[in-house]
């Protein structure tokens, strides 16, 4: 029997870690520039993930288009999400803006004691479940990639202690858990490259 491998799809309709080939190929087959690689290993996979595409160069399929690394433009019929955090940890807020024209879709917060990295993740979160409630079909895009691994390891892997303060916080984070275990959902999560875009279009402008 063939060893099992696992596949990381930096480029492609639903960048990700999928534990098959079939499930892979479909992320990458006829997408120009997609770049994807197989491991031995889930944590392997999931590291190459973590780290992102310029460590792992990847292999292409002949059929696919090499494109010599161009990203090429962003889908801007599609939700953008990004979360601003004062102090590690601190005054934390998210929102959602829909990418063609900034307006606004959802904001929450400020809440107190919380980080960049859980706002990401709330925010992605939060995402899936207004496109899902609105039967939309549009991408989703966020510039985190901790934050893209923890929703499809459907954990927040954060450190952040919890106090008092931020209650609420771990609240929103135990809802968001439980959604991402107990939904389906077929958003496209994708990363924004902000090297090459500039700023997500739901940034709060406050570097």
């Amino acid at each position: 029997m063939a060893k099992k491998k696992f596949y990381v799809v930096w480029k492609g309709l639903d960048p990700g870690v999928y534990d098959n080939w079939e499930e892979c190929k479909r992320q990458v087959e006829g997408q120009k520039g997609a770049r994807y690689k197989s491991f031995e290993s889930p944590e392997e996979a999931r590291e190459a993930w973590a780290k992102g595409a310029p460590a792992y160069p990847g292999r292409r399929k002949a059929s696919v288009k090499k494109t010599d690394g161009a990203i090429g433009k962003p889908i801007l019929n599609s939700l953008a999400v990004d979360a601003a955090c004062s102090g590690n940890p601190g005054d934390m807020e998210y929102r959602g803006v829909y990418a063609a024209n900034g307006q606004e879709l959802f904001h929450v917060g400020p809440m107190k004691k919380g980080t960049n990295n859980v706002g990401e993740f709330l925010a992605i979160v939060h995402g899936l479940a207004f496109l899902k409630k609105n039967t939309s079909d549009l991408p989703l895009y966020s510039d985190s990639r901790n934050a893209i691994l923890w929703v499809r390891n459907k954990k927040c892997k954060t450190k952040l202690e919890r106090l008092p303060e931020n209650e609420p916080i771990f609240d929103l984070i135990e809802r968001a858990e439980h959604w991402l275990q107990s939904n389906t959902y077929t958003t496209p999560i994708l990363k924004w490259e902000t090297e090459a875009w500039g700023e997500i279009p739901a940034d709060f402008g406050r570097k």
